[in-house]
């Protein structure tokens, strides 16, 4: 077997492992939150459920928030999302991205409730809650900027909206607080909340004539 495909074959297995290590954490440390709640959830404990090191587990993700970020993502960003994300970038009307925007903002904040309410059950501190909620906001923040870019690239940005300002529309009005009140707390079905999500994004951010010219022309070239 040539070196280079040796070295190749050595790397694909040695992600295995390192993706089977990170799993199995993860695994522990959410049955350890069901059984013993946060206090008892030490990272002792979950190396020990693991059967790994504790320096295993502090090389893997750093903190006992980094474990908590983690158990988040999985239920938050598999392949129902990366479909949702691909078919976004297909779209051509700035008004259907931003529906898919919507949609997918349901689909995390739906997918990610159930982890939130046994992290919640299981006593997580609020410090620590904060810390991985702000994280995450950061980089929801940074993902949200290509949505913009797109806008501003194809002329349908809002006349007299700048591009920071869009940015910062978009993430305030997409995030959890607003589906926590309106979906939570006041009952809404999710897909009252994306239909009506997706409305305020158009409203907020797009330039309605310049949509209206380029359904016009659309129209004429076919």
């Amino acid at each position: 077997m040539p070196r280079r495909t040796t070295r190749a074959y050595q790397s694909q297995v040695r992600q295995r492992q390192a993706d089977d290590t990170r799993r199995r954490i993860a695994e522990a440390a959410r049955h350890l939150l069901e059984r013993k709640g946060y206090a008892g959830t030490t990272v002792e404990a979950i190396a020990q459920e693991a059967q790994v090191a504790p320096q295993t587990v502090y090389a893997v993700f750093g903190s006992k928030t980094g474990i908590l970020t983690e158990l988040v993502d999985q239920t938050a960003f598999g392949p129902n999302y990366q479909e949702l994300v691909r078919q976004a970038v297909e779209a051509r009307e700035p008004a259907e991205r931003l529906r898919y925007a919507a949609r997918i903002a349901r689909s995390i904040h739906d997918a990610q409730s159930s982890t939130l309410d046994l992290l919640r059950g299981a006593g997580v501190v609020a410090p620590d809650l904060a810390e991985m909620q702000k994280k995450k906001e950061g980089q929801r923040y940074e993902r949200q900027k290509v949505q913009i870019t797109y806008l501003v690239e194809t002329g349908a940005l809002k006349a007299g909206l700048d591009a920071v300002s869009a940015r910062e529309i978009l993430w305030a009005l997409t995030g959890r607080e607003l589906y926590r009140m309106l979906v939570r707390e006041r009952g809404w079905p999710s897909q009252k909340y994306e239909n009506w999500l997706g409305a305020m994004l158009i409203d907020a951010l797009l330039n309605q004539n310049g949509t209206a010219k380029r359904r016009a022309r659309s129209r004429r070239e076919k």
